[in-house]
Parts: C-alpha cells; sequence; structure tokens
C-alpha cells in the first residue's frame, strides 16, 4: 500500500483537534524509528507540565541531517503503535503545511490555534545544537519551550550558546507548570527518569540484525 493510499497516514494528515484553553505539548522529530524514550518524555511532560495532550509531529524530513528518513506512513505507524495513549496524538501535519522548517511550522500552528496554549518540547540534546536551527530565537518568540534531561546532555546542555542567549528566560524546575500560558521566551529545563535510547543507535541496530530493545 502506498503512502498516498494509507487510511492511517491520511488520517495523521490533518490536524488534530483542540479547544481554546487547552495545553499542548508539541514533540517534533522524525521518529525514525519511534521508542521508549519519546514515550517516556511525553508523559513525564504531561505530568510535570499539566497539559491535555501532546502531539508527536512527525515530519518528512530533518534539514539537519543528511540521511533521509523512513518512509511517512511506516513512521506514523510506528509511532502510534508506540503511542497507545488517550493524551498523546500522532500527526503528520507538517507534510500537509509544506512547511520545511520548525519555526515555519510553529508559527502557522500557532495562527491555526488561537486561545490554546502551546509549548515546544525539545531534547537537551537538541538545546545543545539549537542555535544551529533555522530562526532559532523565533522558535523562542513563538511558545515556551520545556527541555527535557537527555543522558551526555544533563551539564552541556545548560552551557550551550542558546541556553545562555536565554538564560534570563528560564523557569525554575519546580515553576514547570506556569510555563504553557507564559509570556515569551520562556523556557525551562526537566529532570527526571532518562532513557539510553535513540533512534540513530536503533537504526544502526536494525541495518547490523541485532534486535532492538
Amino acid at each position: 500500500m502506498s503512502d498516498s493510499t494509507d487510511p492511517a497516514l491520511r488520517a495523521a494528515l490533518k490536524l488534530p483537534y483542540a479547544a481554546p484553553g487547552q495545553r499542548i505539548g508539541l514533540f517534533g522529530g522524525s521518529f525514525d524509528p519511534p521508542h521508549q524514550g519519546h514515550l517516556m518524555v511525553s508523559l513525564m511532560a504531561l505530568h510535570r507540565l499539566e497539559l491535555d495532550a501532546v502531539w508527536w509531529l512527525v515530519t518528512p524530513g530533518n534539514p539537519l541531517k543528511q540521511r533521509a528518513p523512513d518512509g511517512l506512513a511506516r513512521r506514523v505507524a510506528a509511532a502510534r503503535a508506540m503511542a497507545r495513549h488517550p493524551r498523546i496524538h500522532v500527526t503528520a501535519i507538517e507534510a500537509t503545511l509544506k512547511s520545511r522548517f520548525t519555526a515555519d511550522t510553529l508559527a502557522i500552528l500557532s495562527d491555526r490555534l488561537p486561545g490554546v496554549d502551546l509549548v515546544w518540547l525539545m531534547g537537551a540534546d537538541n538545546l545543545r545544537q539549537f542555535h544551529r536551527w533555522r530562526d532559532w530565537r523565533r522558535i523562542a518568540a513563538l511558545m515556551p519551550i520545556a527541555v527535557y534531561d537527555r543522558p551526555g546532555s544533563t551539564f552541556t546542555a545548560p552551557a550551550a550558546p542558546a541556553a545562555i542567549a536565554l538564560r534570563r528566560d528560564r523557569l525554575r524546575e519546580r515553576d514547570a507548570p506556569r510555563l504553557a500560558g507564559s509570556a515569551t521566551p520562556a523556557w525551562t529545563f526537566l529532570h527526571g527518569p532518562r532513557v539510553a535510547l535513540s533512534s540513530t543507535e536503533l537504526r544502526a541496530k536494525r541495518a547490523n540484525g541485532v534486535a532492538a530493545s
């Protein structure tokens, strides 16, 4: 079955429903493949940020990566199988919007969801290179950002160029429930259980015929 005829993908190409006043976490990535770390972070964000839902934004591609990801339909199906939570919604809306960069996607979603408090969810490993993203300051101005700790990034991420530039806008971790709806720029760093998994590692294991755990 091709991507164009996949009913699950067709459903994922639509914008999930959100009502004004709701608090939604946006978790973007290639999810190639999705893993327990994605799920754990989403559940932590729901609880720690007091969100109504988390949306997994499965991207068509990543401009910072030279390698093309697996087919969109397969990644959406794998993400849906991994998430399986009533408050985690998998969407491939970025393919419908035809937006290539995160800043453009978030700007469009902000316009289309008036009255919804959006929060961008980011791993600490991404914070380390956030200053390399296209229009990263625009992203920080569009919506609050929650950074979750990742193995190897606990100390290096808060010392990264973007974190230093935004140091005055950092909320204390105990104030994380106030992040959604805060005036931007605003961000917080969340510590908690960590899963030492990455999609890159899992792809390497799959390529070598090693069962992923």
